[in-house]
């Protein structure tokens, strides 16, 4: 039997301990609880100990739950999967931040969906491939502005930072590179001005690999091992 709230305090104590090393307030670093594959009832001890966000990769599977929980007014939903655009309506009736935008395509979705539903704005992040890897997704770095460029008619979409995966790697040390290039790019887009933008999240670091993250900037944590153990 997983023991969710001593995973917790135990992540809480890595975390705390990572943004000591660089002079950063852990109280700057949020939890998106990775809840794919988890059930409603062992999340709900972890919203009672604080947590505040969770993450679902699956469209379905996160509807199922956010209509179930109990607790769902808790906490913040990020979406964190790839987003179809056929998935785009669903995912905007309960999505606080989506993290995986990467496409003109799926942001102009975004905006006719978001007219249609009568939203006021929708919070997202653009997922960057940094490590240009072919089996995940994400824009190359130099298709960030070009995106930010054709995403100014779009006005109900709000780009509220990035996010990326690294690839695993046994050493973790081994991901710094991918982490600070992410940063890197957040800090030069910054300084452009694009309308609707904020680099305000960097969504970077998992189990294997946070408190790396966390030491290059990172502000929102994906995790879901560490709390939950593996899942299939």
């Amino acid at each position: 039997m997983i023991d969710v709230l001593a995973n917790w305090d135990v992540v809480q104590d890595r975390i705390n301990r990572a943004a000591e090393r660089v002079g950063r307030s852990p109280e700057t670093i949020q939890v998106v609880a990775v809840t794919k594959g988890v059930a409603e009832d062992q999340i709900e001890p972890l919203v009672s100990r604080g947590m505040r966000a969770v993450g679902e990769n699956r469209i379905q599977e996160a509807m199922s739950k956010y209509r179930a929980a109990a607790w769902r007014d808790q906490v913040e939903w990020h979406f964190i999967g790839h987003l179809q655009t056929n998935k785009v309506r669903q995912c905007l009736q309960l999505a606080d931040l989506i993290h995986s935008v990467d496409s003109p395509r799926l942001i102009e979705e975004i905006q006719r969906r978001a007219e249609r539903l009568e939203l006021d704005q929708v919070r997202v992040l653009l997922q960057v491939n940094i490590s240009r890897e072919a089996t995940k997704f994400g824009l190359k770095p130099a298709e960030v502005p070009m995106l930010l460029e054709e995403a100014i008619p779009c006005e109900k979409v709000l780009v509220e930072g990035l996010m990326t995966m690294a690839p695993f790697e046994e050493d973790p040390e081994k991901t710094r590179p991918v982490f600070r290039q992410l940063r890197l790019l957040g800090e030069e887009l910054k300084q452009k001005g694009f309308p609707r933008f904020e680099m305000k999240y960097l969504s970077m670091g998992m189990t294997n690999d946070f408190e790396v993250a966390i030491e290059e900037g990172a502000n929102l944590l994906r995790i879901g091992s560490a709390i939950f153990g593996r899942r299939a």
